[in-house]
């Protein structure tokens, strides 16, 4: 049987042990692709008896039933536990959104059953490059440019130091032909997009060096959430419904952010544009008073957000 080459078993354990995961059982999201094949190899090669395998198959194509069924037959040549997950209800709305909420729902049902202490995805090295172009071409800060993040509670993504091309070429060496997506090809969606220009065009990024870049800004993005906390400690404070926030001495992006803890803590499922939130600032520092969907945002020295109040009938 022919297994992953023993120096990208080696970068996969290592991966896995700086996420905190190498003495854990591991749910590994195999979808059928070059990306989570590969994954499946290298898991099955350093740590054997800590995997399970599990494939999503949101019923959404006709052909995905039998995705999983091929990925069921080769974790079964592999003596690796392997469940098939499908919806109880089917995907509607924004299909990319419910099919991204619905995997993840599946995958950590599927990991409390079998006793895993994390998911591992398929996100590679180039898919953070993309991530990082399209969070810029969108004016992301310094969130959003964070990218893909290695480990976020569960779930894990010990490959995002390999390369597309590395992870294609663990399955070809181990003779083992991956299943096509076709949404992969479809230029509706903005990655494809990214991808293809990537593809067609001369550019200096590596995913060494983007990957570099997404950890310094995510420890950026840490810090901020750090001083953000203890910031809030003393200068956020709640009477009743009424959030007041001594904000308006600090840096612009603390005031972002506080603001932000103060609009959650009146309404926890607002989440306002970036654009949005700038005007409210802005207004706020000039004393101003604005509304942020429900919410009455009044400046001042010390700024005070509490829910608006009801709009008259006509």
């Amino acid at each position: 049987m022919q297994i992953a080459p023993r120096a990208d078993v080696a970068r996969f354990s290592d991966a896995l042990e700086r996420l905190g995961a190498g003495d854990a059982k591991i749910l590994l999201a195999v979808s059928g692709g070059a990306d989570s094949l590969a994954m499946l190899l290298l898991a099955h090669a350093a740590i054997p008896a800590q995997i399970v395998a599990a494939t999503v198959d949101h019923k959404l194509r006709p052909e995905a039933s039998a995705e999983a069924d091929y990925v069921a037959k080769l974790c079964a040549g592999r003596r690796t536990p392997h469940r098939i997950l499908r919806p109880e209800t089917p995907i509607t709305g924004n299909i990319q959104s419910a099919a991204r909420t619905a995997r993840y729902e599946l995958l950590m049902q599927a990991a409390d059953e079998t006793g895993c202490a994390f998911i591992a995805t398929a996100h590679h090295g180039d898919d953070q490059i993309e991530t990082v172009l399209m969070r810029l071409a969108r004016g992301s800060g310094v969130d959003g440019l964070s990218a893909i993040r290695p480990r976020n509670g569960r779930i894990i993504r010990p490959l995002l130091e390999f390369s597309k091309s590395e992870l294609e070429e663990i399955c070809n060496t181990a003779e083992i032909a991956p299943v096509c997506d076709p949404s992969n090809d479809d230029t509706d969606y903005d990655r494809v997009v990214m991808r293809q220009w990537l593809a067609s065009t001369p550019h200096p990024f590596n995913v060494a060096r983007v990957g570099r870049t997404a950890a310094a800004v995510y420890d950026a993005s840490t810090a901020l959430q750090w001083m953000t906390e203890q910031l809030a400690a003393t200068r956020v404070t709640q009477i009743e419904q009424l959030i007041q926030c001594d904000a308006n001495d600090l840096p612009h992006e603390l005031q972002r952010r506080l603001a932000l803890l103060a609009l959650a803590h009146v309404d926890p499922d607002l989440h306002p544009r970036g654009d949005t939130v700038e005007r409210m600032i802005a207004d706020l520092a000039m004393g101003k008073t604005s509304t942020v969907g429900n919410i009455l945002c009044e400046g001042g020295n010390v700024w005070r957000f509490s829910p608006a109040p009801p709009r008259r009938s006509v």
